[in-house]
C-alpha cells in the first residue's frame, strides 16, 4: 500500500482529474511555473524524459534520411506576412519585438511560433536543381504561442518540440513523406511510450494554417479526453508559390517544389501522465524512464547491507539500466512512497534478510506487484522485467481504449458516448455546420478522420444521405 502521506499530496484521480494531473506533475518535480505568465520550468526530472523521447524519436527520424539543423527563432514580420493564411492562424499567438539596444527596430520581428517562414526563405536560396532534392530536414527547437489559457507540458506560452520540413520534386513523393512520419509518429507512441493511438487527416477546420492536408495522431486519456499528440502537414506548393522555392527539373522547365511538415512537442510528456498514472502518481514506460530501477538499502547501517547495494547497482548499470542508488537519509518506506509517485519501472529493495537469502525483493510500478529474484542473475532479469513492463503498459493502455470507444448513430447516442467518458466514432457527411454543432451542443470536436467504412449511410447528426460519408472520431480534447 501508498503511503497515505503521500497519496495526500495528490488530489483523488477519479474526482478531480484536473487537480491531480496538476499535483502529479509539481509533487514529482517534472516542472515547476516560471515567471512570465504561462510558461514553465522544466526540472531535471522531467527534462530527463523529454532527453530520451528525443533521443528515440532523433534516431528513427535519422534512419529515415532525415537530418538536424537548427533555424534562428526570430523572424522579421516580412517574412511571415508572405502568406496570408498562415499569418492568421497564427496572428493572435504571435509574440513580437518592436525594440532591441535600446532602439526602435526599423522592422518589429517575430518571436517563432513555428518555423515555416524562415525555412522557407532559406529554402529558396538553397534549392535550385532537383539534384537538390529531397531535401529533408528537421530542428529541436523552442518556440512561443501566446496562449491564454495554459497548463503545464499540455499548453505553455513556450514549448519545445522537432519540426520537421521537407521539400520534393512531386506531390507523390510529399504526400508520401506526410503519411509516413504519420506512421513514424503512430509507431514511435506504441513502441516508446505504450501509448496506442488513432491517426487520420484532420477537418478543415482543424488543419494547420497553410496546409492543404493535416494529419493527427489522437491519443485516450485515463478521463476519457483526446490529447492531439502529434501532426503531419502536406503543404502542396503554397508555401513554395510565397516563398519562390524553384528547381530547375530534368525536362529543364523551372517548377515549385511540394512540401511537408511534421512535429510532436513536450506535450508528449503530459500525454504519458495521462494515459498511464494512478492515484500513487506517474507510471513511466521504461524505455522514457530516467529511472528504470531504484536500488533501496532497507537496514543500511547493518554489515553488508550497503556494499550488496552497490553491488547491484553496478551489476544493473553494466546490464545498461538507468539506475539510481537511494542511500539519502530517510526511511526505506519513505524512499519507496517517493519513488513510486515518480513513476520508476523496477524497484529494488536490500536487507539483511534477503542477503541471508540470496534474493532481492523487487516491485514493479505498472502491476504494484511484490517478488523476489535470485541475486545471481538479477541484472539478467531485472533487463527481461524491462521489457516486459514495457509491453504490459502497452496491453494495458490499448484495452482501455479500446473498452472506450463506442458508434454513435444519432447526436443523442452522441451525447450519450461522450458523457460516458468515452471517444465516439461517428459517421459524417463533413459538413462543417455539423462539426460546429458538435461542439456547441457537446464541446467536442471531430479529432480525425478514420480510414474506415461507414457503418450507416447517414450522417450521425444531420440523417442525411451523401455519397462522401466517412467515419470520425469525436471527442472531448485537451
Amino acid at each position: 500500500m501508498a503511503d497515505k502521506q503521500f497519496v495526500k499530496e495528490i488530489a483523488d484521480i477519479n474526482e478531480n482529474f484536473t487537480q491531480w494531473y496538476t499535483d502529479v506533475v509539481l509533487k514529482t518535480q517534472l516542472v515547476d511555473y516560471g515567471p512570465v505568465k504561462g510558461t514553465m520550468v522544466i526540472r531535471p526530472y522531467g527534462y530527463a524524459i523529454w532527453e530520451n523521447i528525443q533521443r528515440e524519436l532523433d534516431a528513427r527520424l535519422k534512419a529515415t534520411g532525415h537530418s538536424n539543423a537548427y533555424f534562428p527563432m526570430l523572424i522579421p514580420i516580412s517574412l511571415l506576412n508572405k502568406e496570408a493564411e498562415h499569418v492568421e492562424g497564427f496572428a493572435p499567438e504571435v509574440a513580437v519585438v518592436n525594440v532591441a539596444g535600446g532602439e526602435q527596430l526599423a522592422e518589429p520581428l517575430v518571436v517563432r511560433p513555428t518555423s515555416e517562414t524562415i525555412i522557407c526563405s532559406l529554402y529558396s536560396k538553397w534549392i535550385n536543381s532537383y539534384r537538390d532534392l529531397p531535401l529533408k530536414l528537421n530542428q529541436w527547437a523552442n518556440v512561443v504561442r501566446w496562449e491564454k489559457t495554459t497548463r503545464p507540458f499540455l499548453r505553455t506560452s513556450e514549448f519545445l518540440w522537432q519540426e520537421g520540413h521537407t521539400a520534393h520534386a512531386t506531390r507523390e513523393e510529399s504526400v508520401k513523406e506526410t503519411l509516413d512520419m504519420l506512421q513514424l509518429y503512430s509507431d514511435f507512441a506504441r513502441d516508446v511510450l505504450a501509448m496506442p493511438t488513432f491517426t487520420g487527416r484532420k477537418s478543415e477546420k482543424e488543419k494547420f494554417a497553410g496546409a492543404e492536408e493535416t494529419y493527427g495522431m489522437e491519443a485516450m486519456m485515463l478521463d476519457g479526453k483526446s490529447l492531439q499528440a502529434g501532426t503531419t502537414h502536406h503543404f502542396g506548393q503554397k508555401f513554395s508559390r510565397a516563398y519562390d522555392i524553384q528547381f530547375l527539373d530534368k525536362d529543364s522547365t523551372h517548377k515549385y517544389v511540394w512540401q511537408s511538415s511534421w512535429g510532436v512537442t513536450t506535450r508528449l510528456i503530459g500525454a504519458l501522465i495521462m494515459a498511464h498514472g494512478d492515484q500513487r502518481g506517474l507510471v513511466l514506460p521504461p524505455k522514457v524512464a530516467p529511472v528504470q530501477a531504484v536500488v533501496i538499502p532497507v537496514a543500511a547501517h547493518k554489515e553488508g547491507v550497503l556494499q550488496q547495494a552497490e553491488l547491484i547497482s553496478e551489476q544493473l548499470r553494466a546490464a545498461g539500466l538507468r539506475v539510481q542508488l537511494d542511500v539519502r537519509d530517510q526511511s526505506p518506506g519513505w524512499k519507496f512512497n517517493e519513488w513510486e509517485m515518480k513513476g520508476v519501472p523496477l524497484r529494488v529493495e536490500i536487507g539483511p534478510r534477503d542477503i541471508e537469502n540470496g534474493v532481492a525483493t523487487c516491485s514493479r510500478r505498472d502491476t504494484c506487484d511484490k517478488f523476489t529474484l535470485p541475486l545471481n542473475g538479477i541484472a539478467q532479469q531485472a533487463v527481461r522485467l524491462m521489457d516486459e513492463i514495457q509491453s504490459n503498459m502497452y496491453a494495458k493502455s490499448l484495452a482501455f481504449r479500446d473498452s472506450h470507444v463506442q458508434l454513435a448513430h444519432n447526436m443523442d447516442e452522441l451525447g450519450a458516448v461522450l458523457d460516458n467518458k468515452c471517444f465516439a466514432k461517428v459517421v459524417w457527411d463533413k459538413d462543417p455546420a455539423c462539426e460546429a454543432l458538435f461542439k456547441e451542443k457537446f464541446q467536442a470536436t471531430v479529432r480525425v478522420m478514420l480510414d474506415e467504412p461507414p457503418f450507416q449511410d447517414v450522417c450521425t447528426c444531420c440523417g442525411n444521405k451523401s455519397d462522401d460519408l466517412v467515419v470520425a472520431l469525436v471527442a472531448r480534447a485537451y
